[in-house]
């Protein structure tokens, strides 16, 4: 059964390299098939797979779209929507930056 979960982006130069990293090594943990959208009707991407998420180029403040299909869909989208939310744990290298 497909589940899905969707989570607002605020990382402020959105979707970029390091965040694309993250976003797909997290997803990779997870046997379930994983996909990503920026927007609720598609086209979805393969979250496991940095060239097309990079190529996503979502920007600051979009809503990024999940599903997932398998044994640990639930839980792949809560780590996933997790890591969103913790401006993808770059919150005190961008202060530090700034």
């Amino acid at each position: 059964m497909m589940e899905e979960a969707s989570v607002f982006m605020t990382h402020a130069i959105g979707l970029h390299a390091r965040p694309s990293v993250k976003l797909t090594k997290l997803a990779k943990t997870f046997t379930a098939k994983i996909e990503l959208s920026v927007s609720g009707e598609g086209p979805w991407i393969d979250a496991k797979s940095i060239v097309k998420v990079m190529a996503a180029k979502a920007p600051q403040d979009t809503t990024l779209f999940f599903r997932a299909e398998g044994e640990d869909a639930g839980a792949a989208l809560e780590a996933l929507k997790a890591l969103v939310e913790r401006d993808f744990d770059e919150g005190a290298a961008d202060a530090a930056n700034a």
